[in-house]
C-alpha cells in the first residue's frame, strides 16, 4: 500500500502529466521508476532548449548561447517573417565590408524620401553628414534616410547594395533571408528567427555595429538650421541596465515590434531574438522573461 508521502508524489505525477491513470495502479517501485525516467525526459528537453513555453507575446523568438551555438530557447523559430529594421544590422555589415572612406561627406537627396509607407524624417533635403555619422544614426536611431543614402552612394549604387546584402545572407547559411532594399520599409525583407541569430552573431565582430547600435545619443546639424538630437530605439539599450553589445529594434504594420542582441546574460554571451510583439512595450518584456528564464534554468 503507498504512504501518505507516495500518494501525494503520485497526485502530483498525475496532475502535471507525468504518468497516466493506468500507469498509476503499477506496483509502487515500478511507478517510482517511472516518474524519475520521465523526470530524465524532461531534463533531457530542457537542455535541447524546448524545456519551457514562456507566456510570449512575440510570434516567434529564439535565445542561443554565442560562445556554443547551443539553442536555449526557440518559438517558431523556423517561420518566415517581414523583419523591418533590423535589416539594417545587414547593410551595415556590407558597407563596412566594402572598407569605403567614412569620413566622406554624403548628401541626403530627394531619393531618400520613403514612397513605400510614407515615414517622415529628421534629416531634410540637402542635409549632409559623413558616412560615419550616417551609420551611427541608421543603427543607434533607425533613421531610414541615413541607410537609404548609404545605399545610393554605394559603388554601382542601390541595386550593387541590395545584392551584397543577400549574398552576404547566403554566404553566412542565412537561407530563409532576403532583401529588397536596405532600410526595411519593404514588408519583403524577410528572414527567420534562426537566421537572424546567424546575423547578430556576425555582427557582433565589427567594432562599429558594437558602438553605434549601443549608443546612446547623437547629435547632428541638418540642411533645415536645425540640430537634431537622437535616442537609441531601444529601451533595454537606454536603461543601461543589460551588458548588451549589439543590438537593433524593427517595426513596420507587417512585422510587428522586433529586437535583436547579444548580451552578457551570467557569464555567458547569449544571442536573443524577439519577431512579432504587439507594441514596444511587449517586446521589451519578451526580452526581460527569456533573460529571466534563461539566467535561471541555465545559469
Amino acid at each position: 500500500m503507498l504512504s501518505l508521502s507516495k500518494k501525494i508524489c503520485l497526485a502530483l505525477a498525475l496532475s502535471v502529466g507525468l504518468i497516466t491513470p493506468t500507469l498509476a495502479n503499477d506496483d509502487d517501485d515500478v511507478l517510482k521508476l517511472i516518474i524519475e525516467q520521465k523526470l530524465q525526459q524532461i531534463e533531457q528537453q530542457n537542455k535541447a532548449g524546448a524545456y519551457v513555453n514562456p507566456l510570449l507575446n512575440a510570434r516567434s523568438a529564439l535565445v542561443m548561447n554565442a560562445r556554443s551555438g547551443e539553442i536555449l530557447y526557440h518559438k517558431n523559430m523556423d517561420s518566415v517573417r517581414s523583419i523591418a529594421s533590423i535589416s539594417k544590422m545587414m547593410a551595415a555589415m556590407v558597407l563596412l565590408d566594402a572598407k569605403l572612406n567614412m569620413n566622406e561627406l554624403v548628401t541626403i537627396t530627394e531619393d531618400e524620401i520613403d514612397r513605400i509607407k510614407g515615414t517622415s524624417s529628421r534629416l531634410s533635403i540637402g542635409t549632409t553628414l559623413t558616412r560615419t555619422q550616417l551609420l551611427h544614426l541608421g543603427l543607434m536611431s533607425s533613421e531610414n534616410r541615413a541607410i537609404h543614402a548609404l545605399g545610393r552612394t554605394y559603388p554601382g549604387g542601390m541595386k550593387a547594395f541590395v545584392a551584397a546584402m543577400n549574398r552576404k545572407a547566403a554566404k553566412l547559411g542565412m537561407d530563409q533571408t532576403r532583401f529588397y532594399e536596405p532600410t526595411g520599409l519593404d514588408y519583403r525583407n524577410v528572414s527567420t528567427a534562426r537566421d537572424l541569430s546567424i546575423m547578430v552573431k556576425e555582427a557582433n565582430k565589427y567594432s562599429d555595429i558594437r558602438r553605434f547600435s549601443t549608443s546612446n545619443y547623437g547629435s547632428v546639424h541638418t540642411s533645415a538650421g536645425k540640430t537634431q538630437t537622437y535616442k537609441n530605439s531601444n529601451a533595454l539599450v537606454r536603461e543601461g541596465l543589460w551588458n548588451i553589445s549589439v543590438q537593433k529594434t524593427g517595426y513596420i504594420r507587417e512585422s510587428g515590434r522586433s529586437m535583436v542582441l547579444q548580451a552578457q546574460i551570467g557569464k555567458e554571451p547569449i544571442i536573443m531574438v524577439v519577431l512579432g510583439s504587439t507594441t514596444t512595450a511587449n517586446r521589451v518584456n519578451d526580452a526581460r522573461i527569456l533573460s529571466t528564464v534563461v539566467d535561471q534554468q541555465f545559469f
